[in-house]
């Protein structure tokens, strides 16, 4: 059956990965619930100076397990970009020419992407040059997609932490996953990485006192 973005999954695969997902969340550990609290208590990370830098590439996928149409690869990218901290305001992720109605899977659907992020910042940037305050931020991905969603978008991660990924300045990329054509994994599909993003607490107490002055 085709999804809205034209992944296809089988009854077999699905049954089986319910069983999988189900048996995870009888042995995770009491502890586990405990985790987001202690994280809580951590130090904050120091912010860093950083700047926006343009960034562009041409992306086109080619999967066999799961297939998209082209605007709906458009949308799944874009959701990953903002996830990851490209800036809204001038972000466009444009679908190449599709081959085919624009509504059914395509076999090679493109996007180009135009975006901001953030680099650090030289040691003495010069006045012109304008600076933000930043920080590391653990991402994971796919976005917002879990379950039997999550492991339909192997092929689509894979591809994307080599082409796309590395515009962003990163660290501690992990992958976890094993793509076989035709079927999906019940061991987990996931890319965590850690990415300079803006400090969200700061920008927000500037956008105050700027809406606070007018």
């Amino acid at each position: 059956m085709w999804s809205l973005t034209g992944r296809v999954s089988t009854p077999a695969v699905a049954t089986a990965l319910a069983v999988v997902s189900l048996g995870a969340l009888a042995a995770a550990p009491a502890w586990a619930a405990d985790a987001p609290a202690t994280a809580a208590n951590q130090p904050a990370a120091a912010a860093e100076s950083a700047v926006w830098t343009p960034k562009e590439v041409q992306f086109t996928y080619m999967g066999f397990t799961s297939t998209y149409t082209c605007d709906g690869l458009r949308d799944a990218v874009r959701e990953m970009l903002l996830h990851l901290g490209a800036r809204k305001d001038d972000l466009k992720v444009i679908e190449t020419p599709c081959s085919g109605p624009p509504d059914r899977p395509n076999p090679f659907p493109g996007v180009k992407i135009k975006m901001s992020v953030l680099t650090p910042a030289p040691g003495n940037p010069p006045p012109d040059v304008k600076t933000v305050e930043a920080q590391w931020k653990k991402v994971k991905l796919p976005y917002p997609a879990t379950g039997l969603q999550a492991e339909g978008e192997c092929e689509l991660l894979e591809q994307f932490k080599d082409k796309v990924l590395p515009l962003f300045t990163t660290r501690n990329v992990d992958l976890h996953a094993t793509c076989v054509p035709h079927q999906l994994s019940p061991i987990g599909t996931q890319l965590l990485t850690e990415v300079l993003v803006t400090d969200q607490k700061k920008s927000g107490t500037r956008e105050a006192s700027a809406a606070d002055a007018r």
